[in-house]
């Protein structure tokens, strides 16, 4: 990466950023709205950061906002990133950057279309990275990144090879991303099962009885809850030496 792209802070300020504070540091989340973006949104609110939140939904950013006490609010879409290049015009510089929005499929290959595929695609690749690539020139050198990947990188179910392979390949990215845009830290946390509105979608009227199949078998005993990936996502937003990690928040699953 070009250095002259990112900006610098006197060493005191850097180290700040770096170390256990996010006072006063601008934190912008895509996908804010809900589940765990909006659990991430009031961790660090609650840690003194200056919020943004970026969503599709004009009234659910406002709703969003309100919960948490207050933040700057803009509408954004993964679908169409190239939005993303004056939106970040118009907004104060930024110290982190945590993508969080993506949907996903659980459909069987047979059952899958081309237009799943792409969608898969492009909300979890090709927009996080085009929202990422907007957001260099605004981003400060001692800032990170935190993108979402997932439990099926690395422990698979019958149906899902789509979305497995997309956050398989956001744990890749992040991996690449470390190095090229050093001294940005670039993370992603890995959640298991977490108790959203995702999982409605995924489970609809069975979700009941399937979460509480899959606390059993456990370690933790239970299903995550959003304020779970939200610690974990303060952890790498403040860990100064931590880079290129995928942070598995997962209660065990990936064990059983």
């Amino acid at each position: 990466m070009n250095q002259s792209t990112v900006h610098h802070r006197p060493d005191a300020q850097a180290s700040a950023i770096s170390g256990d504070s996010l006072a006063g540091r601008h934190v912008l989340i895509v996908g804010g709205t809900s589940g765990i973006g909006l659990a991430v949104a009031d961790n660090v609110a609650r840690a003194g950061a200056q919020v943004t939140l970026v969503g599709r939904d004009r009234e659910r950013l406002r709703h969003a906002a309100e919960t948490i006490g207050g933040a700057r609010q803009c509408v954004g879409d993964l679908h169409a990133p190239q939005e993303f290049d004056g939106l970040f015009e118009s907004l104060p510089d930024i110290d982190h950057l945590v993508i969080t929005a993506g949907t996903g499929s659980l459909k069987t290959l047979r059952e899958s279309a081309n237009d799943d595929f792409a969608r898969v695609a492009q909300e979890r690749l090709v927009g996080p990275l085009s929202i990422i690539r907007a957001a260099l020139s605004r981003m400060h050198a001692a800032g990170s990144i935190v993108l979402t990947s997932g439990l099926l990188a690395e422990r698979p179910i019958r149906t899902g090879a789509i979305l497995a392979g997309a956050v398989a390949a956001v744990e890749a990215i992040v991996r690449s991303l470390a190095l090229e845009l050093a001294p940005i830290r670039v993370n992603a946390v890995s959640p298991g099962l977490v108790d959203t509105p995702l999982l409605d979608a995924f489970f609809g009227e069975g979700k009941n009885d399937a979460l509480a199949s899959a606390a059993a078998a456990l370690p933790t005993g239970r299903i995550g809850r959003p304020e779970d990936i939200a610690q974990a996502v303060r952890l790498l937003l403040t860990g100064g030496f931590i880079t290129g990690e995928v942070l598995h928040v997962d209660g065990g699953g990936r064990l059983v």
